[in-house]
């Protein structure tokens, strides 16, 4: 009997511990909510979960969001306005995964972009290259992009990227997926490079068909009768390289001839994105970032004067913005040169 009555008075006092806490503690220590950020491009607040409900406003994607409870696939939210609803947990992203995309957007700035494209399926934005990484958006099929880098990585045992019939489920150790790093609409991320449709110019398209083009950057323009023609430095991969080109040709525009014509070649290279293109005295430079017979990181600088490509040399690494030493002078040297002492 007595160890019953001890029984009844731990009982009680837990049950009236129980009661302060949610009655007297938790009002006074109000729970610090997670703030989430939605994640497609609209989605309906609506006022209660039922089958019959109103919809409270419009939410846009990007938007700023309080999470009050999570329950049965659902969020009950607060809007910076005071207003609540409810949204399904599936449209709403984490604040961590949300402030990953923005420095991932940060990181693009200076950055050139290497080629354009649309999506060829309903595909999915993701923070990491990786079928496991943050879903940061989920892009609608021709959706365009702007293409800044590529990586190849192990492919993991995450879900299926695009539709069933591209798909590739089942992992294999060897295997890679190569991802694109990509700028949709106002978003940075990720895409599974197979499901990506690269939109060469009209122009230079004639001369892709026996190459795979993967990037092309405007060097220039050229006048055409009033018209601003832009001339191209493009890159391909051929075969089944695992560096992101492996040659490179300049196209120039021949205002007489109508078309573009091959300027410069080179072949042989081991290539990583970007790509970079400048301006100096209103000449058009460009250098590549390379990986050398020694597996040394080096750049190699370019100038495209009039219709010709001058090779500038070689700077070590893949950091410096320097130009070769003693390019600027041969440069000018040649310039003074007359026509037939070259």
């Amino acid at each position: 009997m007595k160890s019953l009555k001890v029984f009844l008075v731990v009982l009680l006092l837990a049950a009236g511990g129980a009661a302060y806490y949610f009655f007297v503690y938790l009002p006074a220590h109000p729970k610090i909510h997670e703030t989430a950020y939605v994640l497609p491009s609209s989605v309906p607040l609506i006022d209660s979960r039922a089958e019959i409900h109103n919809v409270i406003e419009s939410l846009k994607g990007g938007e700023r969001v309080e999470i009050l409870s999570e329950d049965n696939n659902w969020a009950h939210l607060r809007l910076p306005d005071g207003k609540r609803g409810w949204v399904e947990t599936q449209y709403l992203m984490d604040s961590e995964t949300y402030e990953g995309g923005q420095r991932l957007q940060k990181e693009l700035e200076g950055i050139p972009v290497q080629a354009m494209g649309h999506t060829s399926y309903d595909v999915n934005l993701r923070l990491a290259p990786s079928r496991d990484g943050s879903l940061l958006e989920r892009l609608s099929r021709n959706q365009s992009l702007r293409v800044f880098g590529r990586r190849l990585v192990p492919r993991s045992a995450g879900g299926a990227e695009g539709p069933a019939s591209t798909a590739e489920t089942a992992p294999a150790s060897s295997a890679l997926d190569a991802w694109y790093l990509v700028e949709a609409g106002s978003r940075a991320g990720w895409v599974l490079g197979k499901l990506v449709t690269l939109d060469i110019p009209q122009g230079i398209s004639a001369y892709a068909q026996n190459y795979n083009m993967v990037a092309w950057l405007v060097l220039n323009t050229v006048d055409d009768n009033g018209r601003q023609v832009p001339q191209y430095v493009a890159a391909d991969r051929e075969g089944t390289e695992e560096c992101d080109f492996t040659h490179i040709r300049v196209f120039t525009w021949g205002a007489k001839e109508g078309q573009y014509a091959t300027a410069y070649v080179e072949s042989n290279l081991k290539g990583s994105f970007p790509i970079q293109v400048d301006h100096s005295d209103g000449v058009a430079e460009f250098r590549l970032r390379l990986v050398d017979a020694k597996d040394r990181k080096i750049q190699k600088v370019y100038k495209l004067v009039d219709k010709v490509v001058r090779p500038q040399g070689i700077i070590e690494g893949w950091a410096s913005r320097a130009m070769p030493v003693g390019a600027e002078r041969s440069v000018r040297r040649r310039r003074r040169t007359p026509q037939g002492r070259r």
